[in-house]
C-alpha cells in the first residue's frame, strides 16, 4: 500500500469517527484534555430550502502541529443516525474564532428542535500517520429555522 493510500485511508477514518455516535471523550478522566480548549455550538441552525444546513459557533484551541478541523453533526428526535454537516479548518493560536459548517444530509431534516455535536480534532502526523487528536467536544440543543 502505497504512503498516498494509507493517508487517504487515515484521513477518511478519522473523518467517519467523526460522525459515529457520540461518546463522552472528556468524561473519561484517562484521556487529556488542555485547559482553554474549546467549541460552542450556537443555538440556532439554519436549514435551506434545499435541504442546506448550516451550523455555527466559535472555538478556541492552542498547540495544533497538525492540521485541524471543526467538524459538527446534527441529529433530530430520538433518531440514532448523526449527519455530518461540513468541515471548517481551524487555527490554533490560543485565540477565540468563529466556525461555520453547511452541508445537506441523507434525510429530511425539519425546522424545529435538534441536537449538535461539534468537535475540534487534530490529524497528529508524528507518528507518521495521521492520527486524531481531539481538542475539545461541544454538544448543543438547538433550533433549526428557514433560512
Amino acid at each position: 500500500m502505497s504512503l498516498r493510500q494509507v493517508t487517504a485511508t487515515s484521513i477518511g477514518t478519522a473523518l467517519l469517527l467523526l460522525t459515529a455516535p457520540a461518546t463522552d471523550a472528556f468524561a473519561d478522566p484517562r484521556i487529556p484534555r488542555l485547559p482553554g480548549e474549546t467549541v460552542t455550538v450556537d443555538p440556532t441552525g439554519r436549514l435551506a430550502a434545499d435541504g442546506t444546513v448550516t451550523l455555527s459557533g466559535t472555538y478556541r484551541c492552542s498547540g495544533g502541529a497538525g492540521p485541524v478541523f471543526v467538524s459538527s453533526s446534527v441529529r433530530q428526535s430520538s433518531a440514532v443516525v448523526r449527519h455530518g454537516i461540513g468541515g471548517t479548518r481551524a487555527v490554533c493560536d490560543g485565540a477565540e474564532h468563529r466556525w461555520q459548517n453547511s452541508g445537506r444530509t441523507t434525510s429530511k431534516l425539519e425546522p424545529g428542535a435538534a441536537h449538535v455535536e461539534a468537535t475540534v480534532m487534530e490529524l497528529d502526523t508524528r507518528s507518521g500517520l495521521p492520527l486524531p487528536k481531539f481538542h475539545a467536544i461541544g454538544r448543543q440543543d438547538v433550533t433549526l429555522v428557514r433560512a
